[in-house]
């Protein structure tokens, strides 16, 4: 399996919804580093997974509709606790549907998988993985 890797960051405000939250119940800020990997099990004619220019852009594409954003007004996060593992799933989905739409170029329709990890801090992340 071949693969290939970028990164991005996302700055959002949210709050939870349950006593194992604790204190994160209150609204708080969060910034996570987020890694989105995308695999393959052959490289293209080109000899690559995937333009990693235009994974670079479309991952900033999609962590630039969520970053800035108190996630609790967010109508299509209503009634979610938006949790890192929670938003790592968003974030796949919503970069294996630009795959799908071409925007990733037409050899990214041979991609197989795509992770995507979010680091809360240096000693705890979260990561979500889904076939294409």
């Amino acid at each position: 399996m071949f693969s290939i890797t970028v990164r991005d960051h996302l700055m959002v405000a949210h709050s939870f919804r349950g006593e194992v939250f604790g204190p994160a119940q209150r609204l708080h800020g969060a910034t996570f580093l987020v890694d989105a990997t995308f695999r393959r099990t052959a490289l293209d004619a080109d000899g690559i997974v995937v333009d990693i220019g235009l994974a670079t852009r479309e991952l900033g594409a999609v962590v630039a509709e969520l970053t800035y954003r108190n996630l609790d007004e967010e109508p299509a996060f209503a009634g979610v606790n938006t949790s890192t593992e929670f938003l790592a799933r968003v974030i796949a989905d919503r970069l294996a549907e630009r795959v799908g739409s071409g925007a990733l170029g037409e050899g990214a329709r041979e991609l197989c998988g795509i992770s995507v990890t979010l680091h809360e801090s240096h000693v705890a992340w979260a990561s979500y993985e889904r076939e294409l």
